[in-house]
């Protein structure tokens, strides 16, 4: 596979958000032999701080802290992954509201700021913008090969606020193509990222494997899912700001049919796998060993059912929010995968990384990061 670095680099790249997860794994792949001066722009960068990168600390919804960063960088390219995680469904009605407010703020308000202060600093030739294939999504219906033709959804179709606030911020993006100058825009849409540095999908299941749930499953398994390796969503954003600096070194304006510019693209491990055997691919990889023959299927009805009674046990008890709830089941037993021909084809995009030994990738780091956790305690 050809290395993208060998296209037409910038000399200078600001990654926005580049301490977080997502963040960190681009950060950590621009650093790879290459010219290029990497800076990351992050509310807090105490953490996950590579050497070879300069860090500057600002909110995003400060237009003059984000205009100083600018300023002192002058970025050719950014590559903007910030946003606060996504709520987990256990969450109070309390907190999802705090939560709504947030990622308006932060997902639409903040970069908002950054497309107009990039605009305005004249430097920027390429912005390429983090979204979520979830942005398509309703929460509950199958979603079968969807491609970029689906619509991004909005309030009351989109339930969750975190999908609909990175729908706005997606059309905010694509709008800004070749508004500022000859700044071009793009937007990635990756599914269900897990690896290094995971802090959700990952921890949750290696959770469960330590408490011995293993033997349990929700539903019959015969949902193909798309789970994407953090290392190939990190690639991705990387192609697409080669492309859009390609496309500035074109003489003529390319066809429609062959833009990156003003459009979106879905990213995934191209290898929708069935829920339960990715669960299942996790846990191997951790030390289950647990056969076919020992596991219990609770079918969905069943599970929805238990989650319902449950919910309103918990919702008598306090309002608290109980770990099995049917937004749980109805996630676990749903079809939901992506294509992603179009980003193979004007990007040049295909994963570096096969599921089998991304999963193993991911469970070795946890599993070092305990073992290393462990010794510390011991030591303090």
């Amino acid at each position: 596979m050809t290395n993208p670095r060998s296209s037409n680099l910038p000399s200078s790249v600001l990654v926005i958000g580049g301490c977080g997860f997502l963040g960190r794994h681009i950060v950590s792949q621009l650093l790879e032999p290459s010219t290029s001066k990497v800076s990351v722009l992050d509310l807090r960068t105490t953490n996950n701080r590579l050497p070879g990168a300069s860090y500057y600390d600002a909110d995003i919804t400060s237009p003059e802290a984000v205009r100083a960063v600018f300023e002192e960088v002058r970025p050719q390219i950014i590559i903007h992954t910030a946003s606060p995680t996504a709520m987990q469904d256990n969450a109070s009605a309390a907190q999802k509201k705090g939560a709504k407010a947030l990622y308006y703020k932060v997902n639409v308000g903040g970069t908002r700021t950054l497309i107009v202060q990039a605009g305005l600093v004249g430097c920027v030739k390429a912005f390429v913008f983090t979204s979520s294939a979830s942005a398509v999504h309703d929460g509950h219906s199958d979603l079968i090969n969807a491609d970029e033709r689906w619509p991004v959804l909005r309030a009351p179709k989109q339930k969750d606020a975190y999908s609909e606030s990175k729908g706005v911020a997606e059309e905010l993006v694509l709008a800004a193509n070749r508004k500022y100058g000859d700044m071009l825009t793009i937007a990635l849409r990756p599914a269900g990222i897990f690896g290094e540095g995971d802090m959700q999908l990952i921890p949750n299941l290696l959770l469960a494997y330590e408490k011995g749930q293993t033997r349990f499953q929700l539903g019959e398994n015969e949902n193909l899912f798309d789970f994407t390796y953090v290392g190939n969503v990190a690639y991705a954003h990387i192609l697409a700001a080669v492309a859009l600096m390609d496309t500035h070194a074109l003489t003529t304006q390319p066809l429609d049919h062959e833009k990156v510019d003003g459009q979106a693209f879905f990213v995934t491990n191209a290898q929708p796998l069935y829920f339960w055997d990715f669960t299942r691919m996790v846990w191997k990889a951790a030390g289950d060993k647990t056969t076919p023959e020992q596991v219990w299927t609770i079918e969905k009805g069943l599970g929805l059912l238990f989650a319902t009674i449950i919910e309103w046990l918990f919702w008598f008890a306090g309002g608290r929010t109980p770990n099995l709830t049917r937004q749980k089941v109805q996630f676990s037993c749903m079809t939901r995968f992506y294509c992603v021909d179009k980003a193979k084809k004007l990007l040049g995009y295909g994963p570096k990384w096969e599921m089998e030994e991304a999963i193993l990738r991911t469970v070795k780091w946890f599993q070092e990061r305990d073992a290393k956790d462990g010794v510390e305690k011991k030591v303090q």
